[in-house]
């Protein structure tokens, strides 16, 4: 940016014309004057001001003077949107010449061929003075500048979109006056706006600043969504939009439905239609969320007006409208909005300005719904809205945004009590407040807090481990007594003894059917019954677990399987308990005949044992023991001694 001495004598000359007419009147906050002048709006916090015909082509031959004035003790922001002059030789066809009069200092004059070097100016005077000149050009859309004071360092201007960020989370400050530039925004406050929009118009459409004042702008780029849809809000018209990538949501602390406790109104109408049914616009009628028709005054009421309670004093932020229904072609164009404390002392409500009632746009047609926004917010128990415009009837539905009050105490200082008889002066700073039954160093506050933790975070490891160790001790153990206790055909032996065969006790081991051994012809396979696996001398006296089916109304619904081998379905899953007559059935016994008789066979087995002694059925007559009939002749002579001699070769009766 180039300051003083680079400026051309015609440009001297121009700024000493627009000092001029500053001294002449041009003196309040902001002004302007000149035939150049497009739309401007000019506070002394911020402002938008513009060439003619922006963003078209400005005339020839045109001049435009604006005197911009921040408060005492502060200075002035300017943020170019856009200089778009015709280039020429120092700017002397076109140029934009901003001055500081108190210092006399002067930056530019800038053209196509001589933009300023960074979109933000920043000056040290709380005046400035902006002077555009134009003579014969074929080209040009002209300049866009806002500005602001220097508490908003995060001045934007009107035309930035949402797509010139990249993170998240946005804050800026949107300038006065940006409501009427030129530019599209997609969307509506429920949804949010496409990327695309321009920022601080979709922000006056959201309700989120208003136009008259602008304001500090706080919105986060969310995920788009397919389709944008259209609304008309704080006099604006959004587009429908497509999908985009990202969205614009803007922040709103205080933008809830309010209940509504009582409809009130001036009059209503009794309708009796072509068929002499009966239908009554009463005011209850009047709230948002009904379906069908809506309120109406009675036809030929002069000054109707809706009133609404809300119980108590809400903090209310902004009113949505609507017509009658999509029926009856009957809604309101404009209104004015009154508020009261107690029902007797209504106040219009004025906005920003507070100079002139402030008129509210309304609806275009009978469904539609249209937002409006109270910057300031109204504080009030009852809202009292009255039609100024309507089409055909007065006839309305109204729904009103806000959130209850906040009660802000001031807190009290906390003064410690100190006996009289004891003066000690205290080791705390002035500047730090005492908490009662507390004493706590803010600067050691951190450390303290983090080796609470990690000491609380050590003592919870150490019994997580502990646990861990004594559940892992105790399924070993468990394991263990398994093993060696339900093994099976063995009883449940001490934990003194040792799990071998070699440590069990002999008489259990009779108890239990063995395998058959060569010349045990007692031993059979029923398929009826299957082997136990723990089986006592005395099943009274059973103190371990039983392998017997047990009742239903003990919940027993599981099969015991102690390896993969005892698979349900194998064989029967429970064994049934012994019968009390003998296990095995006994052979049918025929009577012997005459002649025959028993023979006494003694089996010698190995040393050390004792014989075995069993009688053996005699021979029927022309029967053969086994060895006869493999050789042919008896074991020895005698017909009543070849068992003796072999012992093992004998034939017996089986059962029928």
């Amino acid at each position: 940016m180039r300051a003083g001495g680079g400026a051309a004598s015609g440009a001297l000359v121009l700024i000493c014309h627009c000092l001029l007419l500053g001294s002449l009147g041009l003196r309040s906050a902001g002004a302007q004057d000149g035939n150049g002048c497009g739309h401007s709006l000019l506070t002394p916090h911020s402002g938008t001001l513009s060439s003619k015909n922006y963003p078209g082509t400005y005339p020839n031959h045109t001049m435009c003077c604006w005197r911009l004035q921040a408060p005492p003790g502060s200075s002035l922001l300017l943020a170019f949107g856009d200089v778009d002059l015709e280039p020429s030789e120092h700017c002397a066809h076109s140029s934009l010449l901003l001055a500081d009069p108190q210092t006399g200092t002067a930056y530019g004059p800038y053209c196509r061929n001589s933009v300023p070097s960074a979109p933000l100016l920043v000056t040290n005077s709380s005046t400035v003075t902006v002077l555009f000149n134009s003579t014969s050009h074929r080209s040009g859309r002209g300049l866009l500048v806002s500005y602001a004071t220097s508490q908003h360092p995060d001045l934007i201007s009107c035309l930035v979109r949402g797509t010139h960020y990249t993170q998240e989370y946005i804050s800026v400050y949107c300038p006065a006056g940006c409501k009427d530039i030129h530019g599209d925004i997609w969307g509506n406050p429920s949804q949010g706006y496409r990327d695309t929009s321009v920022l601080c118009k979709a922000a006056v459409h959201a309700g989120v600043i208003a136009d008259e004042l602008g304001g500090q702008v706080t919105l986060s780029r969310e995920k788009g969504i397919t389709l944008y849809e259209s609304a008309f809000a704080n006099g604006l018209r959004s587009k429908r939009g497509s999908l985009s990538e990202k969205r614009l949501v803007f922040h709103k602390a205080c933008d809830d439905v309010l209940e509504v406790v009582t409809f009130n109104a001036s009059s209503w109408w009794h309708e009796v239609d072509v068929l002499g049914q009966d239908r009554a616009w009463v005011a209850e009628r009047a709230a948002l969320s009904t379906t069908g028709h809506s309120w109406a005054a009675e036809p030929g009421a002069k000054a109707a007006w809706l009133e609404l309670d809300l119980g108590t004093r809400r903090n209310v932020t902004g009113i949505i409208t609507k017509g009658s229904s999509e029926q009856h072609d009957y809604y309101v164009t404009s209104y004015h909005v009154s508020s009261s404390r107690d029902r007797k002392n209504w106040r219009p409500y004025r906005g920003s300005s507070g100079q002139e009632d402030k008129v509210f746009e309304g609806n275009a047609d009978s469904h539609g719904e249209v937002s409006n926004a109270f910057i300031p917010p109204i504080v009030a128990r009852y809202i009292r809205v009255t039609p100024q415009s309507w089409h055909q009837r007065v006839a309305l539905k109204v729904a009103l945004l806000g959130c209850q009050l906040a009660r802000v105490r001031i807190p009290r200082p906390y003064v410690p009590s100190v006996p009289k008889e004891v003066l000690e002066a205290t080791s705390h700073p002035a500047s730090r407040t005492p908490i009662p039954g507390i004493a706590l160093d803010p600067e050691k506050a951190g450390s303290t807090l983090l080796v609470m933790l990690l000491i609380g975070g050590f003592v919870l490891l150490c019994s997580c481990l502990l646990l861990l160790a004594f559940l892992c001790h105790r399924k070993r153990k468990s394991a263990v007594e398994l093993n060696c206790g339900i093994t099976k055909g063995y009883p449940k032996l001490e934990s003194s003894q040792v799990c071998s065969l070699q440590s069990l006790p002999a008489p259990s081991l009779a108890s239990f059917p063995m395998a058959p051994t060569p010349g045990d012809l007692s031993w059979t396979h029923s398929p009826e019954y299957t082997e136990p696996d723990l089986v006592q001398v005395n099943p009274s006296s059973q103190t371990g677990p039983s392998t017997f089916k047990p009742l239903l109304e003990e919940g027993y619904t599981l099969p015991l399987v102690l390896n993969h081998y005892d698979v349900p379905g194998k064989q029967n899953e429970y064994a049934e308990p012994l019968p009390p007559e003998p296990e095995y059935a006994m052979p049918f016994s025929e009577p012997e005949p005459a002649g025959m008789h028993r023979s006494t066979c003694i089996i010698t087995g190995p040393a050390g044992c004792s014989p075995v002694q069993y009688q053996v059925p005699a021979l029927r007559p022309g029967e053969l023991p086994a060895a006869v009939e493999g050789t042919g002749t008896p074991c020895s002579e005698g017909s009543r001694g070849w068992p003796r001699h072999c012992p093992l070769a004998h034939v017996y009766h089986e059962a029928l």
